[in-house]
């Protein structure tokens, strides 16, 4: 570079030829801050990749749920009378069906007597409500089994009709209270959250007054149906229960609810009226729309990404310029890792295998694109498969296994299975028949242990009709703890003979139902009880011994079936047929995006670097800076040093000329 100066001696530029040098000496600097400008655009550009990845993994997530591809479509002629809609468990037989609804289901509602205002004291204790159904013929009430016993706390602070109300609804034990102001009194009303003859309600109480069945006090809601006004019936009934009444194709039907999901398979009937005489045809067919949809959103999410992916590494010819990923090698490893997804064989071999075979086809710009008509095609001829294509699962040749989850790990094939011991579930059975007469604080405690979780009850008292009554209530009274539930543990009771059995929900070597104590343990289950621990599944899955937990086996590792979990529900030991596991394009590509946006991914890594080489230019641009403030300070204290020289020199130098300019004058004196 050119050096010039201003002038000579105290003229001379100083600065500029400083700040000309520094400019050559800054080269070096502007070549760090170009890289380190290169490697910002490159992170942005995986910020923008990461994004459209994450997109991308949450599309295909949402494409993976079979729920996409087994949709069917319902629909009654007359919609006032009912509504349908199709499951996704790809069930339902299209076809059409006559449905005639002779009786709409209803919940029980009781209420008490009036209260002069909402602040009115009720009393206080203990609220048990138990569902069963009310025979008004034979006056019982018998218990509903799949419907524990609920108890209620009524605090002495809270003895207020208005507090009674608020804490049976903070209980959430199935009945909702509300207060009816009918001008002469406020009455608390209760209504079943379930409707159907089996959810009728049984309310015993504890009183803190110590009357349980008189009309005085907390007991004033007291209502057993089977016994007197005034007696332990002391609430009204307001509303009966009852079942839905209806007919398909001249089947008499009964159901608890409304609401109907195991009438016809895979489909989900809603009663809004009766047509009883009228029927209306309700047809069913598969919901092609919703998985031509699916289909469509799968390809537009794999065009998104790829056109991400081109438009970030792909070399432009008219502008002779590369992307800024053009030649990054994680670009391309992400790149070929979801085009090596997409061309690999997915589905079963009783199905689609490829997406070319559905219409969904590659082009040469590496997008996807749909030839409709190949695709109606293909699911007018086998819409059941459409979905294993696209999704993860696996069907069972026996009835009694069924898959239930992979890894993945799990490669797709069929596995044999084999089960060579059953689960078994912890039971409790009673040495002798069990007493019917309970009497309160000499045989009504019952202590037990069951699966591990203490468990102590109280029964009602009087004098049971039937074991099976018994029975009932303490299946109800057991079903009911909150430390069970909880747990998610259960039990079933049931007599043999008059001799109560109880047993565990819970399959396998957890489950267990053990007696600790109680006054009424003699009474109920006799001097000498059996008990017995359940036990697992054992067997085998692709000829590998496997893992068994209560009545799931789950493959040993190291084989192509790692990880497979198959539950076995029963049936005979020995060889049980076939599991044929597949896993669909969405689900895989799911997994491909997810393995990229990994904590320790390829994105994360490279992003990981660039940060790491940005923070070292940032290192070696701060110490070139403080060089170049040396260099400069140097060249400022030269340079200074030079302008003081020059401008001595030019002061002799005239000094000098005046000297000799006077030499003539001197000469003539």
């Amino acid at each position: 570079m050119a050096i010039t100066a201003a002038g000579a001696g105290s003229n001379l530029d100083v600065n500029g030829i400083v700040s000309q040098l520094m400019a050559a000496e800054r080269t070096p600097l502007a070549l760090l801050q170009k890289r380190e400008s290169d490697y910002q655009a490159k992170l942005s550009a995986y910020g923008t990749l990461k994004g459209a990845l994450s997109a991308f993994q949450t599309a295909m997530q949402g494409l993976a749920d079979p729920a996409k591809y087994n949709a069917v479509s319902a629909s009654a002629a007359d919609s006032s009378l009912l509504t349908a809609t199709g499951n996704s468990n790809g069930k339902a037989v299209p076809g059409s069906y006559s449905v005639e609804v002779q009786q709409l289901a209803q919940q029980q509602k009781i209420r008490s007597e009036g209260f002069a205002s909402t602040s009115s004291t009720v009393g206080s204790g203990t609220l048990t409500i138990q569902y069963g159904t009310y025979d008004n013929v034979l006056n019982t009430f018998t218990l509903n089994n799949a419907k524990p016993a609920q108890t209620i706390t009524i605090e002495p602070s809270s003895n207020t009709l208005s507090g009674v109300r608020d804490a049976i609804n903070a209980a959430n034990a199935g009945v909702s209270a509300t207060i009816v102001n009918d001008g002469a009194g406020n009455k608390l009303v209760l209504t079943a959250k379930d409707p159907g003859a089996a959810s009728s309600l049984k309310i015993t109480v504890s009183d803190d007054d110590g009357g349980n069945l008189d009309t005085t006090g907390l007991s004033a809601l007291a209502f057993d149906p089977t016994v007197g006004g005034g007696s332990g019936k002391n609430l009204i009934q307001v509303q009966a229960a009852q079942d839905a009444k209806l007919r398909i194709d001249g089947i008499d039907i009964v159901k608890s609810s409304n609401t109907i999901t195991d009438a016809i398979e895979g489909v989900t009937l809603s009663l809004l009226k009766t047509n009883a005489g009228s029927p209306t045809t309700l047809n069913v067919s598969p919901d092609t729309a919703a998985a031509k949809t699916a289909v469509e959103a799968f390809v537009k999410s794999y065009n998104s990404i790829n056109q991400t992916l081109s438009n970030l590494s792909a070399y432009n010819p008219g502008a002779k310029k590369g992307a800024i990923l053009q030649g990054d090698s994680a670009a391309f490893s992400i790149q070929r890792g979801i085009r090596s997804a997409l061309t690999a064989m997915m589905g079963d071999s009783r199905g689609f295998t490829s997406l070319s075979q559905i219409g969904v086809t590659l082009q040469k710009d590496g997008s996807l694109a749909v030839d409709s008509a190949k695709l109606q095609a293909s699911m007018d001829t086998g819409f059941e498969q459409i979905g294993r294509l696209f999704t993860i699962g696996g069907t069972s040749t026996d009835s009694l296994i069924s898959y239930e989850g992979a890894t993945d790990k799990t490669v797709a094939g069929n596995y044999a299975v084999t089960v060579t011991q059953l689960a078994t579930r912890g039971s409790l059975s009673g040495s002798q028949a069990a007493g019917l007469t309970i009497t309160a604080g000499i045989n009504d405690q019952l202590n037990f242990n069951v699966d591990g979780v203490a468990a102590s009850i109280t029964l009602a008292d009087g004098i049971y009709a039937s074991a099976d009554a018994l029975a009932a209530e303490v299946q109800s009274k057991l079903n009911g703890l909150s430390g069970l539930t909880t747990e998610g543990i259960s039990v079933s009771v049931s007599p043999s003979a008059g001799v109560l059995s109880i047993v565990s929900s819970r399959y396998g070597s957890a489950s267990s139902v053990i007696l600790t104590g109680g006054n009424g343990a003699g009474n109920l289950l006799g001097a000498s009880p059996v008990g017995a621990t359940g036990i697992d599944v054992a067997g085998s899955i692709n000829g590998v011994s496997a893992t068994g937990s209560g009545q799931m086996l789950t493959a040993a590792g190291g084989g192509s079936a790692e990880g497979l979990r198959v539950a076995i529900h029963g049936g005979a030991l020995g060889t049980r047929g076939t599991i044929e596991f597949s896993r669909g394009y969405a689900e895989r590509l799911s997994k491909v995006a997810e393995e990229f946006l990994a904590t320790e991914g390829v994105i994360a890594t490279r992003v990981e670097g660039l940060n790491a080489s940005i923070k070292d230019l940032d290192r070696r641009q701060e110490d070139f800076s403080r060089r170049l403030e040396t260099v400069e300070a140097r060249y400022r204290a030269q340079f200074s040093a030079l302008d003081a020289m020059l401008g001595s020199l030019t002061q002799t130098s005239q000094f000098l000329q005046q000297q000799l300019a006077s030499l003539p004058t001197l000469n003539e004196k």
